[in-house]
């Protein structure tokens, strides 16, 4: 009984450690956020820049990495591969984009493995050179190209439950249970071979008188 006790306090206490480990852990393996992006969300700059970019709290995987840069018709005025240096997402753009609203929709995989994705929006008010495109575009305050601030958080960059930890917390709990149970059927079997041996001496006794 004494034994059976000390693995109930064993499994107990396993219980009590998974559930801090869990708590611990879930948040530390947050996948990577973008931090800002150039131009920053919603800024109005000059003429379209020659690239743009994300910049990440981590240094996210170059594969299946993308970038869209696509103005009001629908056109992608993307050039090229995604370039990723350290934890900076960059997109070249072709020349002669026009003047207007851009939407950057962006997709990486996080340091983790896990993809993550977003959108942001600039405008520019005047198209690149070389552009047949010079219309004017209403201005509300202006950014100079290049300059990143902190943007909301990326629309679609929501994260998913860390199912991998839960699995491994259930994986050692029920180590813990299937041990305690060994365990106890070890003791019902010493408790039968005391019981045969106590018999067995009673009857030696018997024997004796």
């Amino acid at each position: 009984m004494r034994l059976t006790r000390q693995f109930l306090s064993a499994l107990l206490g396993t219980a009590i450690f998974a559930a801090v480990l869990l708590g611990a852990v879930a948040p530390a393996s947050a996948h990577d956020v973008a931090e800002s992006t150039s131009p920053a969300a919603g800024a109005t700059v000059a003429t379209p820049p020659t690239q743009v970019s994300v910049t990440f709290s981590k240094n996210p995987l170059g594969l299946g990495a993308q970038i869209v840069v696509n103005t009001g018709d629908g056109a992608n005025w993307a050039d090229g591969a995604v370039e990723i240096v350290d934890n900076v997402a960059a997109q070249r753009l072709k020349p002669g984009a026009p003047a207007g609203t851009y939407t950057v929709a962006w997709r990486v995989a996080s340091s983790d493995g896990h993809p993550i994705e977003g959108t942001f929006t600039f405008t520019a008010t005047a198209g690149a050179a070389g552009s047949t495109s010079a219309a004017a575009v209403p201005t509300m305050g202006t950014a100079a190209p290049g300059v990143t601030t902190a943007p909301e958080q990326p629309v679609g960059s929501a994260e998913p439950f860390p199912w991998s930890i839960v699995i491994f917390v259930g994986t050692a709990i029920g180590i813990v249970v299937a041990l305690a149970l060994m365990a106890k059927r070890r003791l019902a079997g010493r408790d039968e071979q005391g019981g045969t041996v106590s018999s067995q001496a009673a009857d030696r006794s018997e024997n004796g008188n």
